[in-house]
């Protein structure tokens, strides 16, 4: 194994526990706007850990997933975050 592979290894343990503590935060936050926060956390952390899973695994697909994961976590994050200001998603 190369350093590089060490690394991303490593990359991906530290991703890892963040989203062990995002999704700590998500489950046991004291408020809305708090757990709405740790969920648009834990999508960006899965962004991350498919990319880096891409990276090591020299595969392009995970690149994909993780652009899909990311125009989805943007219009949730977008639609729990119009609710709680209105109570009403559509306009």
């Amino acid at each position: 194994m190369t350093v590089i592979d060490h690394a991303l290894t490593a990359s991906l343990y530290m991703v890892a526990l963040a989203m062990l503590f995002s999704l700590y935060r998500l489950l046991a936050g004291p408020s809305v706007p708090d757990r709405i926060l740790a969920l648009d956390t834990l999508y960006i952390n899965t962004i991350a850990a498919l990319i880096l899973f891409g990276m090591q695994l020299r595969s392009s697909i995970y690149f994909e997933a993780a652009l899909v994961i990311a125009m989805l976590g943007f219009v949730g994050t977008v639609m729990l975050s119009k609710y709680v200001l209105r109570r009403d998603i559509v306009e």
